[in-house]
């Protein structure tokens, strides 16, 4: 299958590329620059000039292609909404290119969509009040695309993806650790936060993409939910600080814009991904990924 990715340099739609050609496929990937493209070239991709703010370069390479996989977005915390926007037209651009085919269209969404404080499952509907409410219009069309010929399924991401080449919300809390002196949590630290490994979320990419189900999400969750002491307890003890819990009150002002999301409560199940598609956890746990030198050395 000749496959269109959308950020293919990406954390994890590096993997996803790599993860695709080992299985046999050929990939088309999206890239704005020189760098990109030698980068994709070296991973074995052919590369494909456009941007995710022109959709109609969106499109033109879904039309030549049996597949695509969006894993692109433009993580911005200072301007959410105009990402989400551009989000929105670049999946709406590639479904309209879809439309009728009944080719795979594998878009990503975020756990952070859904309801926190209980377990949530795949067949639960997105939440516009949710921390991760910028998505819920990106899933919502991109789900409905089922109704026009498209197999479109969508993943769920949780809060951390982590592996190797991580710049996620764990580095920006070792990152926040080191300014203030202390690794924190937010009261007891009890609340949760899913995790995968980024090489099993890239092989849930390539799954969904092989047998997906038109209409259907998927949560690319290994562990249902870490404990968030439990991160800042690793945390503290690689920078040798002290580990303190936080009052709300006080959130703001150590944490910035991450405290919103590490204050919140997530537990997500995987199980209908498990049986739907075979999928299940190879790779190590985010507290055993985070206890090594690598996260550490920057």
């Amino acid at each position: 299958m000749r496959v269109f990715v959308t950020g293919a340099t990406g954390f994890v739609g590096s993997a996803v590329v790599e993860d695709l050609i080992q299985a046999g496929h050929q990939v088309l990937a999206l890239v704005r620059g020189d760098d990109a493209a030698a980068r994709v070239a070296l991973a074995g991709a052919e590369a494909h000039r456009g941007d995710l703010s022109a959709p109609a370069t969106l499109a033109a390479a879904a039309k030549a292609c049996d597949g695509v996989m969006h894993t692109a977005f433009i993580h911005d915390f200072s301007n959410m909404a105009e990402s989400a926007r551009i989000d929105l037209a670049a999946i709406e651009a590639i479904g309209a290119a879809l439309a009728g085919s009944g080719k795979p269209f594998v878009v990503t969404s975020a756990i952070g969509v859904l309801p926190p404080g209980r377990l949530v499952a795949e067949n639960d509907a997105p939440m516009p009040g949710s921390a991760g409410a910028h998505r819920v219009p990106s899933e919502v069309a991109a789900l409905a695309l089922a109704g026009r010929g498209v197999r479109a399924s969508v993943v769920r991401l949780p809060p951390s993806v982590h592996g190797d080449g991580d710049h996620g919300f764990v580095p920006a809390l070792i990152g926040i650790a080191r300014k203030q002196g202390v690794s924190a949590y937010i009261g007891d630290g009890a609340n949760r936060w899913p995790a995968v490994h980024r090489r099993d979320a890239a092989r849930l990419y390539r799954l969904a993409l092989e047998s997906g189900v038109a209409g259907t999400a998927y949560h690319g969750v290994a562990e249902e939910g870490v404990a968030t002491r439990h991160i800042a307890e690793v945390i503290g003890r690689w920078l040798d600080l002290p580990v303190v819990g936080i009052a709300d009150e006080q959130v703001a002002g150590h944490f910035g814009w991450l405290g919103r999301f590490f204050g919140s409560d997530w537990l997500a199940s995987s199980a209908l991904t498990r049986q739907g598609l075979g999928w299940r956890q190879e790779h190590p746990g985010l507290l055993e990924d985070l206890d090594r030198a690598a996260y550490f050395s920057g």
